[in-house]
């Protein structure tokens, strides 16, 4: 078989697209096994240890948390609005959503640094001089850190993700009509799910 007949599927453009989702499922399938192992490891310590767990979420500060997450649901709707435009060839409509969608992202990181910077401040990193005293609650800021902070780095992946996107879009050098645009819009609606996670279970735990 000559290499042309084999390379003829994929200038289907249905082919290209289920490829790439294919390929991110099984991306996101392997992120999925990472935070599950992480919330099962806090679930377990919060069982062992819930007075502990409990005083260490209140010290947690739930405006910013709140802040993030509707920040982050806002953002999964106009990159929604992004890939479907794109899908339809609606170019000026995908060049302001994804740009939108840059926007909240980086209102999210700048959230979450004011947010680091008050936990640094109050001494709620686990370590010498962590400010509370039940040993436990340094578990929890340990899952705490663990979970943000990885949370911070996929979401300054999509970022860079969808500003590609856009410079691309932009210049013309990608076609609209692209795969790429709706499989980064898988990626940032798995980022926004592992926050709806994360919300409640650092934020609300232990201020009902």
């Amino acid at each position: 078989m000559s290499e042309a007949a084999l390379h003829k599927p994929w200038r289907s453009l249905r082919r290209q697209r289920e490829a790439a989702e294919f390929g991110l499922w099984v991306f996101l399938a392997s992120e999925v096994m990472f935070f599950a192992c992480a919330l099962t490891g806090y679930a377990v310590n919060r069982v062992l240890w819930p007075e502990a767990f409990a005083a260490a979420a209140r010290e947690t500060n739930v405006l910013y948390g709140t802040i993030n997450t509707g920040i982050l649901l806002t953002s999964s709707l106009t990159m929604a609005v992004a890939a479907e435009s794109a899908r339809a060839g609606l170019r000026r409509l995908t060049l302001v959503c994804l740009g939108v969608t840059i926007a909240f992202g980086l209102a999210f990181l700048m959230v979450k640094g004011l947010e680091y910077a008050e936990d640094i401040e109050k001494h709620l990193v686990p370590g010498p001089g962590f400010r509370l005293d039940q040993p436990a609650a340094q578990i929890f800021f340990a899952f705490y850190w663990l979970l943000t902070a990885v949370h911070a780095l996929h979401m300054t992946i999509g970022l860079c993700l969808v500003g590609t996107l856009l410079a691309q879009a932009w210049r013309g050098s990608r076609p609209l009509s692209s795969p790429a645009f709706e499989a980064a819009g898988l990626y940032w609606h798995f980022v926004d799910l592992v926050w709806i996670f994360l919300y409640p279970l650092l934020y609300l735990a232990g201020r009902s």
